[in-house]
């Protein structure tokens, strides 16, 4: 039987693991046995540009937090090699990351399983979120929607002025003569 205080650092961790997963919009469990320590790096990095947090969990631990979470429906998938990517900020990210690096490094790495918002997500969701832009690139794609009717005015208006004889350029500004 373990001993007191190895049972609360365990404990320590599962409950370091449920507060990462309350916070998380999204989360991802992969088998990544086989890949190379420059692999690894590389993936780390590229997480760390996203503020994805990415790192290797005990199945055993990462089991009782996801059970504290009500996500048991994962259980099946904590056996070999696993790590945990989660998001707080773009939920996207560790998809588009992961999916990545699964169809460069092939059979070492694979996505088991992943969560979004409380939401188990089976095989088609996880491809449906890994295909989708950055949030930066979505928020870049509303905004050139809001803004095109304003431009095509603009343009409009601009091409009227001009069959008029006017000038798009503003006019001059007349001095006033200073008054001593």
């Amino acid at each position: 039987m373990p001993n007191a205080k190895v049972l609360s650092e365990k404990q320590a961790v599962v409950d370091a693991l449920v507060e990462r997963i309350k916070a998380s919009s999204a989360g991802v469990l992969v088998d990544y046995k086989g890949i190379t320590v420059e692999e690894d790096t590389a993936l780390r990095t590229e997480m760390r540009k996203d503020n994805v947090h990415y790192t290797v969990v005990k199945n055993t631990l990462v089991r009782r937090a996801l059970d504290k979470m009500e996500l048991s429906g994962l259980d099946h998938v904590l056996n070999g090699t696993t790590s945990l990517a989660t998001a707080e900020e773009d939920p996207i990210a560790p998809f588009r990351i992961l999916n990545d690096y699964s169809k460069k490094l092939g059979d070492r790495f694979n996505i088991k399983a992943a969560y979004m918002e409380g939401k188990i997500l089976d095989e088609n969701e996880i491809a449906e979120m890994a295909s989708l832009p950055s949030k930066s690139a979505l928020y870049s794609k509303v905004l050139g929607t809001m803004i095109a009717p304003i431009t095509g005015l603009a343009v409009c208006l601009g091409q009227i002025l001009e069959q008029k004889g006017g000038s798009i350029e503003a006019p001059a500004a007349e001095e006033a003569p200073a008054e001593a």
